[in-house]
């Protein structure tokens, strides 16, 4: 009797997060050859750059065209922040925040061991030892409840596959006070020769993060082509 009633539990719990899931989000047939047909708050969800794409997070002209030493002082980080970097990649922005925080360290969060492979490397190239690789799921950053004081996601937040999860694990992770910041290229400027569906606007972005409980602080426009907006956990 009792593995029965722990079947008919687990039946009934995913009937319910599958009811979720399909209200939170929708699936079209029709859609942009450079997203996934999956739709949140009437965004489709683009395509994740796969780790092949690796060499253009590294690209000599990336300073130039985006200026992330620009968006690492505009963090106003403490020297013993914790500071996870959602969808690293290759580390790029990890790298330059870690130097920063000698009482601190950085989670270098990735979906792909491969980007994990390449993080290992260039940790044990420039000897840095405060940045700590972490293996995610599409649907979990895994983060320690209460861990961080600021979780940043630079162009990557576009490319989650279950954007409301994630980021509720996020908020999650935050330690009280704690803050999001989400660097995304402008979709209100056509002039921006980025895919669309890699572009997003301020009200979208506000919509999304208001969906999980955080509230906008600060809005910065001062990059070349990109928003960067910083959200608080209230």
């Amino acid at each position: 009797m009792v593995i029965l009633a722990l079947v008919c539990f687990a039946t009934t719990t995913l009937a319910n997060s599958n009811s979720q899931t399909t209200t939170i989000y929708e699936q079209r047939q029709n859609h942009s050859s450079d997203g996934i047909g999956k739709y949140y708050m009437g965004r489709e969800i683009a395509q994740v750059m796969g780790y092949t794409g690796a060499g253009w997070l590294e690209r000599p002209s990336r300073e130039a065209e985006e200026k992330p030493s620009q968006i690492v002082n505009l963090l106003n980080l403490k020297p013993d922040d914790v500071v996870a970097d959602i969808g690293a990649g290759t580390g790029y922005l990890s790298f330059i925040i870690a130097p920063l925080l000698p009482q601190g360290k950085v989670f270098a969060v990735d979906i792909q061991p491969e980007m994990l492979e390449i993080i290992g490397y260039f940790k044990q190239e420039k000897n840095i030892n405060n940045v700590e690789p972490i293996l995610a799921t599409v649907t979990n950053p895994n983060l320690p409840h209460e861990s961080i004081d600021l979780a940043i996601m630079v162009d990557a937040y576009h490319e989650l596959a279950y954007p409301q999860e994630v980021m509720t694990e996020i908020v999650k992770a935050l330690k009280p006070g704690g803050r999001v910041v989400l660097v995304e290229y402008r979709a209100e400027n056509p002039f921006i020769m980025i895919k669309r569906l890699h572009k997003m606007t301020q009200q979208q972005v506000k919509k999304e993060m208001q969906a999980v409980g955080l509230v906008l602080q600060e809005s910065i426009n001062s990059l070349p082509q990109q928003h960067l907006l910083v959200f608080a956990k209230p």
